[in-house]
C-alpha cells in the first residue's frame, strides 16, 4: 500500500554551504532549526536588494526508515524549490533539479538505510542561472528562495502508480472516460486495475512490463448520473485507482475530479453550454517578508479573495505553475484557471534553458490535467517574441499530454505567428484616450476570427498605491471599468484578464523604486484599492451586496474642492443620496457601460462650497425598490478604534499553518481614516509567531500581518495583541488543534 508522508518537519538550515556538510555525520551546530516551507531570506517590505536572497543555502534532516519499507520504493518529493536544487543522503549525492515552480522528485531508495538514522542534505541554489527559465534577462518579478513549498517522502511497492490522467470526453449526457495510468514495476506481472469512483467499481485486467515507467490506455467506460461540475456548483468527485495483484492491493492513487464540457472558439468561452465573458486578473503567488513560503490556508485564502472578494470568474498564474493548494481550492470554489511556464520576455538560445521550458510544460501538465478549473495551457514565455522552433514543441507536447485543452500563448507583440488553439495578447493600448482595447484583426493581423483573450490591461500603464490621492484612485478604477466595459461589448474578445490582482515586489528595473510594483487592485496584504470594487460590484447582488463610492467624502482633498461627480461603484439597481438627512434624489447605473452587468453609477451634483459647510452623507441602494445596503460617511471623521480582523481563528499546529490579521483605523462610521499613519505594536502569547517586523505603521489607515503556528503538536490557545498609542488595544484568541 502507498505511504505518503508529509516532510516538513525537524529540518536544520544554514546560509551558505559546503561539501562538507553532504556528509552524513557532520556537525549541525551551525544550523538553525526551520519548518516548511521555508524562505532562504526574511525580507523587508520594500526598499531591498534582491541580491539578498540570490545565494546558495543548505537543508538538512535526519530521518528513520523502518525494516518494513525494505525491497520498497522510497521516493522524496519536493513541490516547490527556488531555482535549482541538489539531493544528497548519507553523503552520497542522489541527483539534481533545475526549475523554481514545479515538483522535484527523487528515488532514494539505493541510499537509505533501515532502521537507523540518515541523513538527508539538500543544496538549494537561489541564483538567477542562465540555465533555468525564467532567467537570462531582466524579470518583472522576483523569485524568491527556499524549500517554499511541501515535502513529502513515499514508501511503495515495487509495481506503482506514478501518475494517473483521466482523459474523458462527455456524449449524451454520459461520461465516456479512458483513463491513462502511469506504472512502473520491476518485473513483468499480471495484474488488475480497478477505479472506484463515486460508489462504483471498474475494473482492467493488464500485463506490466519489467524496467521503466510505462503508459498504460485503458479501454473506455461510461459514467452516467454525473453532475458537471460549474463555476456556480463545483461538484468533484473522489477517485481512487488501485493495483491488485492475486487479490492483494500493492497501490492505490487517489484524486480529486470535476467533469465539465468546455468548448472555445471564435465564438467565445462556453462552459456546459453556457456562454461565459471571462473576467479576471493576474495572480502572483508572493507575500510581504517571506515571498513565496507560505503554507496550505494562505494558498487557499487567495483563491478565496479572487472568487469572493474580486468577484472574478478566472485567474491567470502569472507567470509560472502555482501552488497545488492554490489550484485544488480553484476546483473547489469555482473559480477558472488560466496556466502557464515559467518564464518573462526572454528566451534563451541555450540548448539546457530550452529543454528545460520543455520539461516545464511536461511536468506542469502531468501535475496539473486532471483539475476542472484549468480551461487552457500557456506553453509560450509570457511576452516573448515568435520562436518557431520551440513553440511547435511546446504546442505539440502539450496536445500529446492533454488533448483535451487548447494551449495558448500570452505575447505583447502585433501580427505574431500563430501556433496556439487560443491567441493570447497583453494589450496595454489604454492610456486613457478614446482608444480602449485594439481589434482582434489589428492584433492577429489574420483575416478572419480565431480564438482571442485579453490577458493583461492597465498594470504598468496606472500604477495605483492604496494610499494616493482620490484623484489617482477615481482614475485607476474607472480605467479598469472602462477596459471590463469595452472587453463585455466585445463579441470577437472572450474575456480580459486584467493586470494585476495584488501589488508585488520586483526587481529594481521595475516599479516605484521601492521594489514594488503598485499594479495590483489590492495591495500585497490583499487590502482593496477602489478599483477592486469596479470587479466585485459585478456579482449579483444575492451574492454580495456592493456600495462603494469613489470617494473619501471630503470638501478639500480634490482639486477645487468638492466631489462632484461622485461615482459609486454597486450593484445595486440604483441608489439614494441623503446629506444631513436630506435625500438629494435617485440615481441610476451609467448607460456609458452597457458592457458591465452592473455599470457604476455617477452623481454629477454640486454640494458644499468651500468656507459654506459641510454635512454627513448617507448612501441607500435599492434591489427590487426595497432598501438592500446603506453606507454611511461623516463631515468630521475622527478616530474611534482599531478594526481588527483574522481570516481564521482556527489553526493546526501539527504542521506550518498561517493567518492573516487585517487592522484598520477606522471613524466612528467604520470607515478606513485614509491618511493616518500610526504606529502599531504586535503582540504574540502562545506557540504562535508574527511574520515579519513586530513593529508596522499603517499605510493609508491599515495594514495587514501574517501570523504562523511554530509546529508544537499540543492543544492550546493563543492570543494576538494590537496596540496603538491613539486607541485601546485589540486582542484576538487563536484556537491551536491537531489536524488528526
Amino acid at each position: 500500500m502507498r505511504i505518503k508522508q508529509k516532510f516538513n518537519h525537524d529540518w536544520y538550515y544554514i546560509d551558505n554551504f559546503k561539501e562538507e556538510y553532504t556528509n552524513k555525520d557532520s556537525e549541525m551546530d551551525r544550523f538553525c532549526p526551520v519548518l516548511l516551507p521555508h524562505a532562504n531570506k526574511e525580507l523587508p517590505y520594500s526598499y531591498f536588494d534582491e541580491k539578498e536572497y540570490q545565494f546558495i543555502s543548505c537543508y538538512k534532516k535526519d530521518f528513520t526508515i523502518e525494516k518494513d519499507a525494505k525491497g520498497k520504493t522510497i521516493f522524496i518529493e519536493f513541490e516547490g524549490v527556488m531555482a535549482a536544487c541538489e539531493v544528497y543522503v548519507n553523503g552520497k549525492y542522489v541527483g539534481e533539479h533545475r526549475g523554481g515552480y514545479v515538483p522535484a522528485v527523487f528515488d532514494i531508495t539505493p541510499f537509505v538505510q533501515y532502521e537507523s538514522k540518515n541523513t538527508m542534505v539538500v543544496k538549494v541554489d537561489s541564483r538567477e542561472r542562465e540555465d533555468i527559465p525564467p532567467f537570462g534577462n531582466v524579470i518583472d518579478y522576483l523569485t524568491f528562495g527556499g524549500i517554499y513549498r511541501d515535502v513529502y517522502l513515499y514508501i511503495l511497492d515495487t509495481i506503482h502508480i506514478n501518475n494517473v490522467f483521466y482523459n474523458y470526453k462527455i456524449k449524451d449526457d454520459k461520461i465516456i472516460l479512458e483513463p491513462i495510468v502511469y506504472i512502473t514495476s520491476n518485473e513483468e506481472k499480471d495484474i488488475e486495475i480497478v477505479l472506484s469512483l463515486d460508489n462504483k467499481e471498474f475494473s482492467w485486467n493488464v500485463t506490466v512490463q519489467k524496467g521503466k515507467e510505462q503508459e498504460l490506455i485503458l479501454n473506455s467506460i461510461e459514467i452516467t448520473n454525473i453532475e458537471m461540475w460549474d463555476i456556480k456548483n463545483p461538484v468533484r468527485y473522489s477517485a481512487c485507482m488501485i493495483l491488485k495483484h492475486q487479490g492483494k492491493t500493492l497501490d492505490n492513487y487517489e484524486t480529486k475530479l470535476g467533469f465539465r464540457n468546455i468548448q472555445i472558439d471564435e465564438t467565445g468561452f462556453h462552459l456546459n453550454g453556457r456562454k461565459i465573458k471571462l473576467r479576471g486578473l493576474n495572480r502572483h503567488q508572493s507575500f510581504p517578508y517571506v515571498g513565496y513560503a507560505m503554507p496550505k490556508r494562505v494558498q487557499q485564502k487567495d483563491a478565496d479573495i479572487l472568487k469572493y472578494e474580486l468577484g472574478l470568474n478566472i485567474v491567470r498564474t502569472s507567470h509560472y505553475p502555482q501552488s497545488p493548494y492554490f489550484l485544488d481550492r480553484c476546483d473547489e470554489i469555482g473559480l477558472l484557471v488560466l496556466e502557464e511556464i515559467p518564464g518573462w520576455q526572454h528566451i534563451s538560445k541555450r540548448e539546457d534553458w530550452r529543454n528545460c521550458v520543455l520539461s516545464d510544460v511536461e511536468k506542469m501538465i502531468a501535475r496539473d490535467r486532471n483539475h476542472p478549473a484549468i480551461i487552457m495551457w500557456g506553453v509560450r514565455i509570457n511576452e516573448s517574441g515568435d520562436d518557431h522552433e520551440l513553440y511547435t514543441r511546446t504546442n505539440a507536447l502539450a496536445r500529446k499530454l492533454d488533448p483535451t485543452r487548447p494551449t495558448t500563448g500570452i505575447r505583447c507583440i502585433c501580427n505574431s505567428e500563430f501556433l496556439e488553439d487560443v491567441y493570447a495578447m497583453n494589450d496595454f493600448i489604454y492610456d486613457g484616450g478614446e482608444t480602449v482595447l485594439r481589434s482582434q484583426q489589428q492584433v492577429t493581423g489574420l483575416n478572419h476570427k480565431v480564438p482571442y483573450i485579453v490577458t493583461e490591461y492597465n498594470g504598468h500603464m496606472f500604477p495605483t498605491k492604496r494610499f494616493d490621492n482620490e484623484h489617482r484612485l477615481i482614475e485607476h478604477a474607472m480605467r479598469h471599468a472602462i477596459i471590463q466595459n469595452e472587453a463585455g461589448l466585445r463579441n470577437e474578445i472572450m474575456g480580459a484578464i486584467g493586470w494585476c490582482a495584488f501589488d508585488y515586489n520586483t526587481h529594481c528595473d521595475f516599479g516605484s523604486g521601492d521594489r514594488i510594483c503598485y499594479h495590483g487592485v489590492m495591495d500585497m496584504f490583499r487590502i482593496p484599492k477602489w478599483a477592486s470594487y469596479v470587479y466585485l460590484s459585478q456579482v449579483s447582488p444575492k451574492e454580495k451586496l456592493v456600495l462603494q463610492p469613489l470617494s473619501h467624502w471630503t470638501i478639500g482633498d480634490r482639486n477645487q474642492g468638492g466631489v462632484s461627480p461622485l461615482i459609486v461603484l454597486t450593484n445595486c439597481d440604483h441608489i439614494e443620496i441623503k446629506v444631513e438627512g436630506k435625500s438629494l434624489g435617485k440615481y441610476y447605473p451609467d448607460d456609458n457601460f452597457r458592457g458591465l452587468e452592473h455599470p457604476p453609477i455617477t452623481v454629477d451634483f454640486q454640494f458644499g462650497e468651500w468656507g459654506v459647510g459641510w454635512g454627513d452623507l448617507e448612501l441607500l441602494g435599492y434591489v427590487n425598490d426595497e432598501i438592500a445596503i446603506t453606507r454611511k460617511f461623516a463631515k468630521n471623521p475622527y478616530l474611534s478604534r482599531i478594526d481588527v480582523k483574522a481570516d481564521d481563528t482556527l489553526l493546526y499546529n501539527d504542521e506550518m499553518d498561517a493567518t492573516r490579521i487585517v487592522c484598520k483605523l477606522v471613524d466612528q462610521y467604520g470607515n478606513i481614516l485614509p491618511y493616518l499613519n500610526e504606529v502599531l505594536y504586535l503582540e504574540t502569547q502562545g506557540d504562535i509567531e508574527i511574520i515579519g517586523p513586530k513593529t508596522v505603521a499603517t499605510m493609508g489607515g491599515c495594514i495587514g500581518f501574517w501570523i504562523k503556528t511554530t509546529g508544537k503538536k499540543a492543544n492550546t490557545e493563543a492570543t494576538v495583541t494590537i496596540r496603538c498609542d491613539r486607541c485601546k488595544e485589540e486582542n484576538i484568541k487563536i484556537q491551536l488543534r491537531s489536524m488528526k
